[in-house]
């Protein structure tokens, strides 16, 4: 596949899954602000922090590092040998649903049954959710190396709405039954998800779309273990750039989710602040999450397959490196600018946005801080995500291999700062340490993509320098909308509130089309792609 018709492909399932992202931060904050008034905050805290952490880790170490590795390269390969590969996650996640399930339920605090009821079904249903997931996941690598669009975004649709609606219906029928509430939920989620993959590929292998395409996998019966005569069971390449990633992506994993393991393990908050934690921290990446998260994962599969993993740039095609260059540095430019975006005009909209949300349990308090810090965190969340997602595609086994040392020094100095910046500064020591985590990821990965293009002519990086007098804007608009804060939010009624949200949006008008008169390439590159 040439390498612009990979871009375009790459760039609509990007589209396709911010559009998806959007769909899932929309229900969620949603459904949380619907359960604040039916549930305790305790109850959400146990299930949004405790038990989704409990499940996310299961999946991710479990799939991650066979998903980076068996997404690079080429999709022309023995195709038996990576499906034997991807079947490996299911045992894998049993152990670590086991290993972990026993430590959730006999070695961390157990809250008390009569504020969170039925604790124990809840950890058993989210590890065996996460189980279910795993299933899926030949089809799900199948689809994604093939860029199989649509059937993403329909398959996570329809079950993230099953599960939603099963949520609302069991929170106002019967709210006493507090964790088997989301039990069910968690579970229907995981079926309806792998389901949707499995029906579309009993429907599309065989029939004469998949032949004319070529399909690389013709029946049903390919989907599952394959044991072949005078062969190795898997490709072995593969194998070993899965260990690689895989010790890369428990250390990932431990930084991207450092926060909740320190509430769960070191009790440095209550399960109702880590509700309040929680409900901030989603309404804080509803943005930073629907965008960026996509475009990470979209052009991490754009890169490897342009690219070449381990080859120095002068023994690329030169065509191939002039392109990813160019979307590399257009991609640091899109991030960049709207996670300054957010930084800028989230400082001076965190209270009105958590009082009209969550009323005054929200507002009041570390709330407004805490989204605060957060509106920076996302800047740094942004230049990151494209950063690694180029790095994590062309780096070799030998250079994943150093990186993770790396990753082991960064995930001890982040716990043990998160750990003493919250008891200095409670919840919001947790952002202040997540902060310090990406921007040493930053420095790396920059680091590796100046080493990579310095020996060409081209200067991806300079993406990360936005115009002089964008950044004007950007600062009169900050001083503006601080000011409109002070003098008309939160607590002189609603009419001050409007007029505060009016100065904000002549701010962002005048900062949008200043973007337009000084990015030019880059609006070119977002209408084009």
């Amino acid at each position: 596949m040439a390498a612009q018709d990979v871009l375009g492909q790459t760039a609509r399932l990007a589209s396709s899954s911010a559009l998806l992202q959007v769909l899932f931060r929309v229900v969620t904050f949603a459904l949380n602000a619907f359960t604040l008034r039916y549930l305790s905050r305790e109850l959400i805290g146990v299930v949004n922090v405790r038990l989704t952490l409990l499940y996310s880790t299961v999946v991710f170490l479990a799939r991650e590092a066979f998903r980076r590795a068996c997404l690079s390269g080429s999709t022309k390969r023995n195709w038996t040998k990576t499906i034997n590969l991807l079947w490996l996650t299911v045992p894998l996640g049993v152990f670590w649903s086991i290993f972990l399930g026993f430590v959730w339920l006999h070695l961390l605090e157990v809250p008390d049954p009569s504020v969170v009821p039925h604790y124990q079904a809840g950890v058993v249903a989210f590890g065996l959710s996460a189980i279910i997931e795993l299933l899926g996941e030949p089809c799900w690598v199948l689809a994604q190396a093939h860029l199989f669009v649509r059937l993403k975004v329909i398959a996570e649709s329809l079950s993230v709405v099953s599960k939603c609606i099963l949520t609302v219906t069991l929170v106002i029928l019967y709210p006493q039954w507090g964790l088997y509430i989301f039990a069910l939920a968690q579970l229907l989620y995981a079926t309806v998800l792998v389901m949707c993959y499995l029906t579309y590929f009993v429907m599309f292998l065989g029939s004469p779309e998949a032949t004319k395409k070529s399909f690389p996998v013709a029946r049903v019966k390919a989907l599952l273990p394959n044991f072949m005569k005078d062969e190795t069971l898997v490709n072995w390449k593969e194998a070993r750039l899965t260990w690689s990633f895989f010790k890369q992506s428990f250390l990932k994993q431990l930084l991207t989710e450092g926060e909740r393991y320190v509430m769960t393990f070191l009790n440095v908050l209550n399960f109702g602040d880590q509700g309040v934690y929680d409900i901030v921290n989603n309404l804080g990446s509803l943005v930073a999450r629907f965008i960026f998260l996509p475009i990470e994962e979209s052009f991490y599969v754009f890169f490897a397959k342009v690219l070449e993993r381990g080859k120095a740039v002068k023994d690329q095609k030169r065509d191939d490196v002039a392109m990813a260059a160019n979307v590399l540095e257009l991609l640091l430019k899109l991030v960049l600018l709207i996670g300054l975006t957010i930084t800028v005009f989230g400082y001076a909209y965190s209270q009105l946005a958590l009082d009209i949300y969550g009323g005054s349990m929200l507002s009041s308090g570390t709330g407004p801080d805490l989204l605060r810090c957060y509106s920076l965190y996302v800047l740094f969340l942004a230049v990151n995500g494209v950063t690694e997602c180029f790095t994590s595609a062309l780096m070799c086994k030998e250079e994943v291999d150093r990186y993770n040392f790396v990753m082991l020094a960064l995930s001890f100095i982040f716990l043990c700062i998160s750990y003493f910046l919250t008891h200095w500064h409670g919840s919001i020591g947790f952002i202040l340490a997540n902060c310090f985590n990406m921007g040493i990821r930053i420095a790396h990965s920059i680091h590796y993509i100046y080493d990579y293009f310095k020996e060409s002519t081209y200067r991806p990086l300079t993406g990360l320098l936005p115009s002089p007098f964008l950044v004007l804007v950007y600062i009169i608009s900050g001083v503006i909308t601080g000011f409109s804060e002070v003098f008309f939010c939160c607590d002189k009624g609603w009419m001050a509130r409007l007029l505060h949200i009016g100065v904000g949006a002549l701010c962002l008008a005048a900062t949008v089309a200043t973007m337009f008169c000084t990015e030019t390439k880059l609006i070119h590159f977002v209408r084009s792609q």
